[in-house]
C-alpha cells in the first residue's frame, strides 16, 4: 500500500492521531487535521514530507468547505472522519436525564458533523478510493442488551443510520464505503478501563480499512474485519 494517499479528519490525539500515524508507518503520503495545535506537528517533523497538516473544525461547516477549496486539485485513496465526545455533564446520563444541551452537542459532534463532512469532502477520493467514518460497536442496535452510556450509544446509532441514508442515495458510487468499530480503547474518551490499547486496535483497523479497499459498497466492520450487527 506504500505510494497510497489519506486524508484524515480528527487526528490530533487518540485513535486519530494513532491512524495518521499507523499509515504513515505504512508508506502512505497522509494529510491530517487538528482544530487546534497538537502533536501531528512533531509527528510532521518525523515524517519525512510525507505528512500535511490541515486545520478545521468540522463541526463549523464553513471551514470543512474552505477545507475542499485548499485541497482542490489533490486526490486521496482515503477519506476517514474520525470524530467522537462522551460529553455530557454526567457520561452515564440516561436520555431521561440528559440536559438538551448535552444531548445535541453529542449528536452534532458524533453523527451530523462527519457525515457532513464525508458529503463536503467525497469528491476528493477517486471511484477506486474508500470513505471510512469511526463508529462503535456500541452503534449497534441489535448487539444493546446491557444499556449503559445511552446518548453516546444513540449518536453512534444514528451516524450509522446516516452512513446507510449516504450509501442508499449513492446507490451508483463505486467507492467503498466503512463504519469501522475499533473496539473499546484506552483514550480520553474510552477511559482507563477500556480493554484495548491504541497498539492493540489501530493497526487491525488500518489492516480492515487496506483489505477492504475496491470492494465497494457500505460495511460495519470491526477492527478484526469482522461485520458488526447492524
Amino acid at each position: 500500500m506504500a505510494g497510497k494517499s489519506a486524508l484524515i479528519i480528527g487526528a490530533s490525539r487518540g485513535l486519530g492521531y494513532a491512524l495518521a500515524a499507523e499509515f504513515l508507518r505504512r508508506g502512505w503520503q497522509v494529510t491530517a487535521t487538528e482544530r487546534t495545535p497538537s502533536a501531528l506537528h512533531e509527528l510532521a517533523g518525523s515524517a519525512e514530507g510525507r505528512l500535511t497538516v490541515e486545520t478545521v473544525d468540522i463541526a463549523v461547516p464553513g471551514q470543512v468547505a474552505a477545507l475542499r477549496e485548499r485541497l482542490a486539485g489533490s486526490a486521496f485513496d482515503l477519506l476517514f472522519v474520525n470524530a467522537g465526545t462522551n460529553y455530557t455533564t454526567d457520561p452515564a446520563a440516561t436520555f431521561a436525564d440528559v440536559s438538551t444541551e448535552d444531548f445535541v452537542q453529542v449528536m452534532v459532534t458524533n453523527a451530523l458533523s462527519p457525515m457532513r463532512a464525508v458529503e463536503t469532502l467525497r469528491d476528493l477520493v477517486p471511484a477506486t478510493g474508500t470513505i471510512g467514518v469511526m463508529s462503535s460497536g456500541q452503534g449497534s442496535v441489535a448487539d444493546n442488551t446491557n444499556g449503559g452510556f445511552e446518548v453516546y450509544r444513540a449518536s453512534k446509532s444514528a451516524l450509522n443510520q446516516l452512513m446507510r441514508s449516504y450509501a442508499a442515495r449513492h446507490a451508483d458510487d463505486p467507492r467503498t464505503l466503512l463504519l469501522m468499530a475499533p473496539g473499546w480503547v484506552k483514550t480520553d474518551l474510552g477511559g482507563p478501563r477500556a480493554r484495548l490499547t491504541i497498539d492493540e486496535s489501530i493497526p487491525g483497523v488500518a489492516d480492515t480499512i487496506e483489505a477492504w479497499a475496491g470492494k465497494g459498497g457500505l460495511h460495519y466492520l470491526d477492527r478484526q474485519g469482522q461485520t458488526v450487527n447492524w
